[in-house]
């Protein structure tokens, strides 16, 4: 379990520190808490077989653990989130050994020696996305999975965007849908952010979240929901894992490698397809809501070299 980073200033009251720490705590998503919790029980079991209170680790012993991890064969992105745990446990306290010049050195030597280049997945274009949506059967979760297939692509949404969805973030007009995405993963204030989605020609997205609504009788409350082996709908939300799930069922039955698709694919096949039909940078960005265009690059898989290449006219 994750130390509660608390407050330690003794000139405030028991009080002050307790409301401190609750913020603390509510600055993390419940994930990034669950995320964290694992890491500090890592290193807690680190330090107690070298007989080390965890609480007076010096920054020594904290690169130790690191460079423990990267020897483990942990990635450079699990490394730098376990180094992140810590510095969270840390808060609060007069002293943050996380923060010591010598361990920012050891994760820049880490990071080097490791690379931090992801792995990305497979984007889901939008040729890809109709063959998906081709396979959907007409059954009650057919159509839950071609509403939320259709509609993570043409929002590019992250799955946990996704699954969070209700009822009233939806609002149906005449040009197609507007969707409210209450918090997002560069939202987490939750200032919310509304974006529009055509209905199109292709994939019709609006249609196939009318159909579904429709179908499964849902007025209020979650959008996707789980259905049961006997077809009985819950009125829990999917977890983002489903998303993933539904994600590499799809792409397989189209006669994909299904290992290389993922929630994120839908997001990246959006980026992806309005790359390669030649849509402007910053009107794709008010759909994905990136702030930083390099970002955004990211997304852009390079599954045609050749489409849009700048050498055609001078070449």
């Amino acid at each position: 379990m994750l130390l509660t980073p608390r407050c330690s200033d003794p000139a405030l009251s028991e009080a002050d520190r307790e409301r401190i720490t609750s913020y603390l705590l509510a600055s993390l998503s419940p994930a990034t808490r669950a995320a964290y919790a694992t890491d500090w029980q890592s290193f807690t079991v680190w330090c107690a077989e070298r007989d080390v209170l965890a609480l007076q680790a010096t920054p020594a012993q904290i690169a130790s653990w690191l460079s423990s991890l990267a020897e483990a064969g942990r990635k450079a992105s699990g490394i730098a989130r376990a180094r992140a745990a810590l510095s969270h446990a840390f808060q609060g306290q007069e002293y943050n050994p996380v923060k010591a010049p010598g361990v920012e050195r050891v994760m820049a030597g880490i990071r080097r020696t490791l690379g931090t280049a992801p792995i990305r997945k497979q984007a889901a274009t939008a040729e890809i996305m109709r063959d998906m949506l081709a396979h959907c059967p007409s059954s009650l979760s057919g159509q839950r999975d071609q509403a939320l297939l259709a509609l993570g692509f043409a929002g590019a949404l992250r799955r946990s965007e996704l699954v969070a969805l209700t009822t009233d973030d939806l609002l149906f007009q005449e040009r197609g849908m507007l969707v409210t995405i209450r918090r997002s993963k560069t939202d987490q204030d939750g200032s919310g952010q509304t974006i529009g989605i055509p209905n199109g020609r292709r994939l019709r997205p609006v249609d196939a979240v009318r159909s579904w609504l429709a179908a499964s009788g849902i007025t209020q409350g979650p959008v996707f929901r789980s259905i049961t082996r006997h077809g009985h709908l819950s009125t829990q939300p999917l977890s983002d894992r489903s998303v993933a799930t539904i994600v590499k069922t799809y792409a397989q039955a189209a006669g994909y490698d299904s290992r290389g698709f993922s929630g994120h694919s839908l997001r990246a096949g959006f980026v992806t397809s309005g790359a390669q039909t030649g849509q402007d940078a910053l009107a794709l960005a008010r759909v994905t809501r990136h702030k930083n265009l390099s970002v955004l690059q990211t997304y852009v898989r390079d599954d045609a070299p050749f489409l849009n290449h700048p050498g055609e006219a001078f070449l």
